[in-house]
């Protein structure tokens, strides 16, 4: 039996992981403001954690991230969704866009966006359905 060697993924992975991650949580934030958003921010998640699926196998990988993607597809979804709805209590269009300021107490004037909801709904979507399909095609073969 032929056993493969892994450390430089394993070594790599351990580093790569950290920085898609953070790249992926600025993508979800950047993104009512610039280009990003919720989309790309859950490709990116996704990419990374299935790359430590690869690197460490699936035990692993879920010892790490013990979340049920599945469950996080009608949790994305709601928050999108009832981000749109919401508008309609003001008497807006749905999806309308409004933003207000809060000062938060170690960040101080943070801009809170009606967008960056619908983006997180959008990530948490994506994230569930990406990692679901390729979990899936995984158990298959």
């Amino acid at each position: 039996m032929y056993k493969t060697n892994d450390l430089i993924l394993r070594t790599t992975t351990s580093v790569i992981v950290f920085i898609l991650l953070g790249f992926a949580v600025y993508l979800l934030f950047a993104g009512h403001n610039m280009p990003g958003g919720g989309f790309v921010g859950g490709l990116v998640t996704s990419g990374a954690i299935i790359l430590l699926y690869m690197a460490y196998g699936e035990e692993t990988a879920k010892r790490i991230f013990p979340v049920n993607f599945r469950a996080l597809i009608p949790i994305g979804l709601s928050v999108a969704a009832l981000t749109g709805i919401g508008s309609f209590f003001f008497k807006q269009p749905f999806l309308t866009h409004t933003f207000g300021y809060a000062n938060l107490p170690l960040l101080g004037k943070v801009e809170l966006a009606t967008a960056t909801f619908f983006d997180i709904g959008v990530y948490l979507t994506v994230l569930g359905v990406t990692i679901t399909i390729i979990l899936n095609v995984n158990e298959r073969e």
